[in-house]
This record gives C-alpha cells, structure tokens and sequence, in this order.
C-alpha cells in the first residue's frame, strides 16, 4: 500500500495567481467590446459596464473553481470595491480632463490680470481678475463669519452641550446641512429688501457663510469627538481649568482636522452661483468694495459667459477657462489645508 506524504505546504488551497485580477479586467475589456461592436453598441459607457458586469462574474466563476465558493466569496467582494472605485474615478477623471482641454485655450496671463470691461461677452478677449477679487472677498468673508461661529458652536455640542438646549442647537444644523443654496439666497434677499439695502459681494458672503457654517460645525465636531478623554482628564486632574483645557488641550491636538473641515467647507461655498446670482447680480468691471455695488464671481462669471455663449466660440472658451480656475482654486485651497494640518499637528516624541 503506497503513502501519501503531505508536506507542510499541502495544507493550503489552491489559489490564483497574483496577475488574474489583471487578466480577468483585459478579458472582460475585450469581450465587452466585441459584445458592444457586434450588438451596434457604440457607447463606452455602456461597454465599461458591460465589462464591469463581466469581471464579477469571471471573478467569482474561477475563484470557485481553483479556490472553493468560500474564498470566491471574498473575491467578489473585493472586485465590487474595485468596481465601484472605477465607476467613481473615471468620471471624475473625465471632467477634470475635458475641463483642462477646453480650459486651456485662453487661459493666460492676459485672461487672468484683464476685466471684462467694455468687452461683449460675444467678442473675443476680456479675463476674469474681477471675477477672481469677487470670489476671493465673498469667500474669505463667508469664512471670517461662518468658521468662529462654527468652531464655537461645535466646542458647545462636544464640550458644554447638554439637555434640550444642546439638542435643539443639533436639530438645527442637521436641517441647516440640508438647506438648497436658493434658499438661503432668499433669505438674505428678503432682509435686503426689509432693510432697504442694495446688492453687493457681502450679501452674497452672508448667503454662502450660512452654507458654510453647518459644515464647519459637524467637522469640528467629528474632531474633537476625537481627541482622547485621557487628554482632557489629565489637564484637568493637574487643576486646569476646562476652559484652558480646551484651549491648550484640546483644540491644538483637533487642529488638523478642524483646519481641513474648514477648508472643505471653504470649497463648497467657492462654487455656489444661486446665492451669488441673487445678491451680488454681476459686474463687468472691476469693483474691489465687497460692500458697495453689484460684483463679480467665478461661478456667477462661469454661468453668465455659458449662458451668452450662443454662437460665440470666446465666450464657451471664456466658460470653461473660468472653471479651469476654480478647479485650480478649490485645488489650492485643498493643499494649503493638509500643509497647514501637518505644520500644526501636535508633535510626538519617542
């Protein structure tokens, strides 16, 4: 009778190679569009999901058959992630691409540091600087009012909140996080209009600060939900006061993530154009008063050169360079924020 010698390796099930998942992608790309060309389908869109339907399914067929239904199991699972990060990348992807391809074609110095002034939004030439000075002063505005108040208000919730008081402060915030942008540009509208006042860049600052404020509340809220209690009892059983506690304590070891809510916060409220349509109205010439007259935005900028843009190539072209630069913006923003959370993250000695 012959032996079966087993050694310490044969214990473990087959398994596929590390290059299938990459295989399995090629051929499902490749079947999907012989499907599609032989079937007159001539959407890429729907051969990428005809393919994504392709790859879990051959996933999961040869997982069962090399390593058992069980393992298969975590293999779908694992290609459904994937899939669904495709299918959240690649249209992002695309709309950055198309936005940097017709951006571009005036995008310059000159588009940058000119007005439109006296410029037909049918004619060639013409920039966005005033544009760019309307969106910079009604955002850093908005910021100037909406994040003291929400840090504030979210050191209350997580610090001092308690009973009906806390609870109603929340209530508010969660139907604030949900409030249509038109709807606090009618808010401020009406109050324009109570108070006999005209249109500006700051009425449309107070508009998007109130966008702005329940994001910064429910970041900051995150955060410091996350500091250590062990933090704040030994702050306190050293007998510090709570109110220096949270100063020295608490806020700099949050301060990254505090500073990132706000930052996020910052680029929702950069590209809101119904507020601005309603307060600040438009202007083709350079106003650097936020609070004297109509002025100029680079969503609002961006709406108005699209909406003009009927049989005019410069001002399409004028659109999506304008868009270029928000993208850039928010982009900036967005940096500026992890540099300034890694310079002031608290420091930790080995």
């Amino acid at each position: 009778m012959s032996t079966v010698v087993q050694h310490p390796g044969s214990l473990k099930g087959a398994r596929l190679p590390k290059w299938s998942p990459w295989a399995i992608a090629g051929g499902s790309v490749a079947v999907s569009v012989g499907l599609g060309l032989a079937a007159g389908i001539e959407s890429r869109i729907q051969w990428g999901l005809i393919a994504s339907l392709l790859f879990v399914l051959g996933t999961y067929v040869l997982a069962a058959r090399v390593e058992g239904r069980r393992q298969a199991k975590d293999r779908i699972a694992t290609s459904l992630v994937w899939v669904a990060f495709l299918l959240a990348v690649v249209p992002l992807f695309s709309l950055v691409w198309s936005t940097v391809e017709r951006g571009v074609k005036v995008l310059d110095v000159y588009f940058l540091t000119h007005s439109m002034g006296v410029v037909g939004d049918s004619e060639p030439g013409g920039g966005i600087y005033h544009a760019i000075i309307g969106t910079l002063e009604q955002v850093g505005i908005a910021t100037l009012i909406a994040a003291p108040i929400g840090v504030l208000t979210a050191i209350y919730l997580v610090e001092y909140g308690r009973g009906a008081l806390a609870r109603a402060v929340t209530f508010f915030v969660d139907v604030m996080t949900g409030i249509p942008s038109i709807v606090a540009g009618l808010f401020i509208l009406s109050l324009l209009l109570i108070l006999d006042m005209s249109f500006s860049g700051f009425a449309g600052a107070l508009a998007l600060a109130i966008l702005m404020m329940p994001v910064v509340v429910r970041s900051t809220e995150e955060m410091l939900k996350l500091v250590p209690n062990e933090l704040r009892e030994a702050s306190l059983a050293l007998g510090v006061p709570k109110w220096r506690t949270i100063l020295k304590v608490v806020l700099p070891t949050a301060v990254g993530g505090i500073t990132t809510g706000v930052m996020l916060a910052v680029a929702r409220i950069a590209g809101e154009t119904a507020p601005v349509l309603l307060l600040v109205f438009g202007n083709p010439f350079i106003n650097n008063n936020p609070f004297d007259g109509a002025q100029a935005s680079l969503p609002l900028y961006i709406y108005q050169q699209y909406a003009n843009s009927a049989g005019s190539e410069a001002a399409y072209d004028r659109a999506w360079a304008a868009a270029l630069t928000l993208i850039a913006f928010v982009m900036i923003l967005n940096l500026a924020a992890r540099g300034i959370a890694r310079w002031k993250a608290p420091k930790t000695g080995r």
